[in-house]
């Protein structure tokens, strides 16, 4: 493969729409925060949802129909966008080779940063965490007490697509995307309980912003994921969004 692609590159890349994680492995943690950070953290035209509550998962992935497979986490807000429910995506670190990063971030806008990731489970207890630049700035350790057979429907996940401008000025060169992706998962196996979530404070990654939120259930999921295709829903306003795009980046203040 040359810099150019040939027409039947393309064509084999172009074909692969839907992307599939088979027996995906996730420690997940649902939470509730204060009304007031989620307010902060989630940009218009997106709303906080009734409940300030979001998700936190770590997961690895051991087989993926893209190639090999990768860790990932994620830090979550649920929101609602004209009456829809679902969830925007604070910081998405992984644990993978590069090109993982460049297709979550440039193709549906994940705010994804290479990172050290670690997921475990012995029995009853599981335990991840997360780390970049020396700090690990997430921990999670879970006690599993039961199961359950079935898991609620899940919504799509609100994502924002844009390009900084070249000049250094503020702003975008071009518009900036509200956009709208859903994932399918479907359950193999899944165990609730309680856990601990620990945070460290870091400039980088500040999940500690979420200021000690209450762990409302712990899960550990064995799945099959289907992350679908993607649709832009409406162009926003650009300097509204410019103090909410620098999550995609380790930011530099000069």
């Amino acid at each position: 493969m040359g810099f150019v692609k040939t027409p039947d590159e393309l064509d084999r890349y172009y074909r692969h729409g839907a992307r599939k994680f088979i027996g995906a492995k996730i420690l997940g943690i649902l939470f509730e925060t204060r009304p007031e950070i989620a307010a902060r953290l989630i940009p218009p035209p997106l709303a906080p949802a009734a409940a300030p509550t979001g998700l936190i998962f770590i997961a690895e992935y051991p087989v993926t129909s893209l190639g090999p497979g990768y860790k990932e986490a994620a830090l979550l807000l649920n929101c609602t966008y004209k009456g829809e429910q679902g969830s925007y995506c604070l910081s998405m670190p992984i644990d993978s080779e590069e090109s993982r990063l460049y297709n979550g971030r440039d193709i549906f806008g994940f705010p994804k940063k290479m990172a050290a990731i670690h997921l475990e489970k012995n029995g009853s207890q599981a335990r991840g965490w997360v780390e970049r630049h020396g700090i690990r700035f997430l921990e999670i350790k879970a006690e599993m007490t039961d199961t359950i057979p079935e898991m609620p429907e899940l919504g799509a996940s609100f994502l924002f697509k844009a390009s900084p401008r070249i000049d250094l000025e503020p702003g975008f060169d071009g518009p900036v995307y509200l956009c709208r992706q859903k994932t399918d998962i479907d359950m193999k196996h899944l165990e609730i309980g309680a856990a601990e979530l620990l945070f460290t404070w870091s400039e980088a990654d500040p999940w500690a912003e979420m200021d000690n939120p209450s762990v409302v259930m712990a899960f550990y999921l064995v799945s099959d994921n289907t992350m679908q295709p993607g649709n832009i829903l409406t162009e926003v306003d650009g300097d509204a969004y410019l103090p909410y795009y620098f999550k995609m980046t380790d930011f530099y203040q000069g």
